[in-house]
């Protein structure tokens, strides 16, 4: 059966998105984001007990890949210096770069797309407040580990303490490392690509991007790998909550910010329509005829018409 719908209850389209309006809120999220990291710094010592906790569990479970990377990308410079500068740049333009991707070839989903990004970060805000973590590279030597930003930073823009840029180390928090969103974010770039790309590229970048994103964090030693689970396990909690935040969303503009007026509704016409000045149509008519109201002749008995115009009882004229 056709579905039909009552003229004026048509559904209003939603509101089209604007890049000036969606530039400055994601610069302000990553602002607020960037600025909570920095004040949740966290309590050093507690910081150093959770890295080592979280070490012990991982060599307790065999899944101690920090090490072995490590090692590697200290004694092959032609792989521990490109990794370096795969972890202090593309974390900051990939992502960027697909949500503007994403804007600008599938619109449609980019709002749910952003929502989960934004959520996730916020999720992942949590787990640097609740939990600092000292990374490996600042545990003390005796484990084992060389802070790679450290030793190539000759090579790059980065100093001694942080992938920051030199003298601006002081300014981010280096316990943040659980849940590493260098994973989470990449994830997030995987998936969007892979679900959305059409190429053969795309698809590889999509598995490339944050599987070479993992073991760079961890070869670096900035993350351990239960990090690297962590952050796409908030990830999956991010995509578990976006529908609803995009609820709540739509429920506050629609209570703070002024309403749509809804399309006016058209009457329902209880009367033949005029189509002219003094012509009507009778119900069932295919062509209107012209008629004046005051005609005295009956329907059907106009002069030229024809019998089936005076339906079944009329008698037929006189022959």
């Amino acid at each position: 059966m056709a579905h039909t719908e009552t003229p004026g209850t048509e559904a209003v389209p939603a509101t089209r998105l604007r890049w000036w309006t969606e530039l400055p809120l994601i610069v302000l999220v990553y602002a607020c984001y960037s600025a909570g990291r920095l004040v949740v710094r966290g309590d050093v010592a507690d910081a150093v007990d959770h890295g080592l906790a979280i070490l012990r569990v991982e060599q307790a479970l065999f899944l101690n890949a920090e090490h072995p990377l490590n090692r590697l990308f200290t004694r092959e410079p032609w792989i521990g210096i490109p990794a370096d500068f795969w972890y202090a740049s593309l974390h900051y333009l990939v992502t960027p770069a697909v949500l503007v991707w994403l804007f600008r070839s599938h619109a449609v989903r980019y709002r749910a797309a952003r929502t989960w990004l934004m959520t996730s970060t916020f999720i992942g805000l949590i787990g640097f407040t609740l939990l600092p973590t000292c990374p490996p590279r600042l545990l003390d030597a005796s484990h084992g580990f060389v802070d790679t930003m450290a030793y190539y930073s000759s090579y790059g823009w980065w100093g001694g303490e942080a992938s920051a840029p030199r003298g601006l180390g002081g300014m981010t928090n280096q316990y943040a490392a659980m849940p590493s969103l260098h994973v989470g974010w990449a994830l997030w770039c995987g998936v969007i690509l892979w679900k959305y790309g059409r190429t053969h590229l795309t698809r590889t970048a999509a598995v490339v991007y944050p599987l070479v994103t993992t073991i760079v964090v961890m070869g670096t030693a900035n993350h351990y790998f239960l990090d690297a689970v962590a952050g796409a396990a908030v990830m999956g909690a991010g995509l578990l909550l976006a529908p609803r935040v995009m609820r709540y969303a739509d429920l506050a503009k629609a209570r703070f910010l002024p309403r749509l007026a809804p399309a006016p509704a058209v009457p329902s016409a209880t009367h033949s329509p005029i189509v002219s000045a003094g012509c009507q149509t009778s119900a069932g008519e295919r062509i209107p005829r012209q008629r004046h109201p005051e005609s005295p002749y009956g329907p059907g008995t106009e002069p030229g018409a024809s019998p089936s115009d005076a339906g079944e009882s009329a008698p037929a004229p006189a022959r």
